[in-house]
């Protein structure tokens, strides 16, 4: 018998047992029992809706018998095969073991799938969906001390944020991150690259006076960064800015990436500030 027909056969006779007499606790486990091995058998074959349909209606029976971990572990199973065909159906399923994960009070299991959903949201490129869920989640792993994955989440806000120029909500997040990470010896030697992160965002936003402030509040952060070569790319294009001077600009730029290759993020937010620039020097061109 092949597996897809013998998981079939399986969830017909969970069916059976749902809708038959029985002792109200041991029909539920017996039927349960049955829709595991189904979507088991489903999986091995691939048939990665079928998995997920029976997982769902595993944790259906599980919250029945008042299992509410063992029924968010299936919603996640469900969610794991809806993967494969359906990035709402997963998604739908993850939510739904996230509130239950947070009834028993499973919080940092409740931020790993909050996680899980704002990555299938990336992938979808769906972004401000993505970042409320990234949000979320970076909330979830705080209150459970997990700073690491806390701040993976909050780069992920950021660097959405920036997309979408929203720049002081990156700044706001660089800077924090930079500002706990100096307290952390292993965490010291990232500090420069958020600053610059965050010296981007305001390069970004345009306004030499911020960009100025801000160097020197990061200076005072952290003594170190003035003799770091993003600090002197910040400055450089401040300075580049300041006299509208767009091949300075592209020099700098350049002379950076050669030495630090710049990620398509940066390159980004850095064309923007170029093509600014260019925008002011055709102004003044046409004024004189």
């Amino acid at each position: 018998m092949d597996l897809v027909a013998k998981g079939d056969d399986l969830e017909k006779k969970a069916e059976k047992k749902l809708n038959g007499w029985g002792i109200f606790g041991s029909k539920y486990e017996d039927a349960a029992d049955l829709f595991d091995k189904a979507a088991n058998n489903y999986k091995l074959a691939k048939s990665w809706e079928k998995a997920g349909s029976a997982f769902v209606k595993l944790a259906q029976c599980h919250l029945k018998l008042d299992s509410k971990h063992e029924a968010a572990s299936a919603y996640v199973d469900a969610a794991h095969s809806y993967k494969k065909t359906s990035t709402s159906e997963a998604i739908s399923c993850l939510v739904q073991a996230v509130d239950m994960f947070c009834d028993i009070g499973r919080i940092s299991m409740a931020a790993r799938y909050l996680k899980e959903v704002a990555e299938l949201y990336e992938s979808d490129a769906n972004i401000e969906k993505s970042m409320e869920f990234y949000e979320k989640a970076a909330d979830f792993f705080q209150n459970e001390d997990v700073t690491t994955s806390a701040n993976q989440c909050k780069q992920k806000v950021a660097e959405f944020a920036a997309q979408l120029e929203q720049y002081q909500t990156s700044v706001d997040i660089y800077e924090e991150i930079a500002r706990q990470s100096l307290k952390s010896n292993l965490l010291k030697y990232g500090v420069k690259g958020h600053l610059l992160n965050a010296g981007l965002c305001h390069l970004c936003k345009g306004d030499v006076v911020a960009i100025t402030n801000a160097l020197e509040r990061y200076q005072e952060m952290d003594p170190t960064f003035s003799g770091t070569r993003e600090y002197k790319l910040l400055v450089d294009i401040a300075a580049a800015i300041d006299e509208e001077d767009v091949a300075k600009f592209t020099d700098v730029v350049k002379e950076f990436d050669s030495m630090t290759p710049l990620d398509s993020w940066k390159t980004t937010l850095l064309l923007r500030v170029k093509e600014k620039l260019k925008a002011k020097e055709l102004e003044e061109d046409d004024l004189t």
